[in-house]
């Protein structure tokens, strides 16, 4: 087994991290319209878990409210 290095593994977190983002990003944007730069910026700086979470959440969401309101109950201030 190959030993993987910290940077290695700071690296690939953090590609899943923006690959997470955009998919979501993209997603949103299906779900509930067009995001505003400063929504974008506001998913961009949600943590992996917090991504997750939204991930799973956004099925239920049907207008840019619904958006809203998760990231004001969710998103650290």
């Amino acid at each position: 087994m190959r030993y993987v290095t910290t940077g290695e593994r700071i690296g690939y977190e953090r590609g899943k991290q923006e690959g997470e983002q955009q998919l979501i990003l993209r997603l949103l944007q299906r779900r509930v319209g067009e995001l505003s730069p400063e929504l974008q910026e506001r998913i961009q700086s949600l943590s992996l878990n917090q991504l997750e979470n939204i991930g799973e959440s956004l099925l239920d969401f049907t207008a840019m409210e619904d958006l809203f309101n998760w990231l004001q109950t969710n998103q650290s201030a």
